[in-house]
């Protein structure tokens, strides 16, 4: 009987370059793998042929595979003696629920390997040419959620005050209250944004406007989730979207 072990593997945001040699390893190595959603099947290329693949879909607004669900399977599946890679996108440490399956796993006993993934945040936002840190722009950068499912909003006074690049995860669904809640808060109207969605893609969609016109230019492209909403000076080194087009398709 093997002993029972876990991989929580960070797939990344969407190209399959963007994965890592210790994700590819890991794959490798599983008798079992959960894969959620939003990976790009093409990380199932490095899976053994004999590895059991199970699809446990996470994505904003759509029926989801219950979180329980996935921590009892993981569980079975180790202590049945699989290897079992549990694959997320983006990074499973960075709004992955990565912390809530190792500590369910932990506290079953199941030794776990945290395999880290390049955050959609930065990789994204890369795609489009844009640094999260500018010496002459900013001092910093700041990750936060957008869909908080109750739980109170973050503060967006403080968030205003920091004066970073601001990257906003899962916030299609609130983007006017996002929006007017940062300018309420004295976030300038000006403040250059921009909204990227299925980023490192093929089918990569952006725009690319000020925070006044973001909400706006984004329903007029149709735009909705995987997205990633950055705002900040850090925006005006964006690539155009005729650009970035050619570039991905190259």
């Amino acid at each position: 009987m093997k002993s029972p072990q876990v991989y929580l593997i960070g797939a990344g945001p969407g190209s399959i370059d963007l994965l890592t040699l210790g994700a590819i390893r890991s794959i490798g190595l599983a008798d079992a793998i959960l894969i959620d959603d939003l990976v790009n099947p093409d990380v199932l290329e490095f899976a053994k042929g004999s590895a059991q693949i199970f699809y446990v879909g996470k994505r904003g607004g759509c029926e989801s595979t219950p979180q329980k669900f996935i921590h009892t399977k993981m569980i079975s599946l180790a202590r049945a003696g699989k290897v079992v890679a549990r694959i997320k996108g983006g990074d499973p440490f960075i709004f992955g629920r990565g912390g809530e399956e190792l500590l369910v796993l932990r506290q079953a006993g199941i030794s776990v390997s945290v395999i880290s993934g390049i955050t959609s945040g930065m990789a994204v936002t890369a795609s489009l040419n844009i640094p999260l840190t500018h010496r002459n722009c900013t001092h910093g950068v700041t990750f936060v959620t957008g869909h908080t499912q109750g739980i109170e909003e973050p503060n967006w006074k403080a968030l205003v005050a920091t004066g970073t690049t601001l990257v906003i995860y899962m916030g299609m669904s609130n983007l006017g209250h996002i929006v007017q809640q940062l300018m309420a808060n004295g976030l300038s109207a000006d403040m250059p944004a921009a909204v990227i969605q299925n980023g490192t893609l093929p089918n990569q969609q952006q725009v690319v406007a000020t925070l006044g016109q973001l909400e706006s230019l984004v329903v007029a492209e149709k735009m909705a989730s995987p997205a990633i909403v950055v705002i900040g000076e850090v925006v005006r080194f964006a690539e155009s979207a005729e650009q970035v087009s050619l570039r991905l398709a190259a």
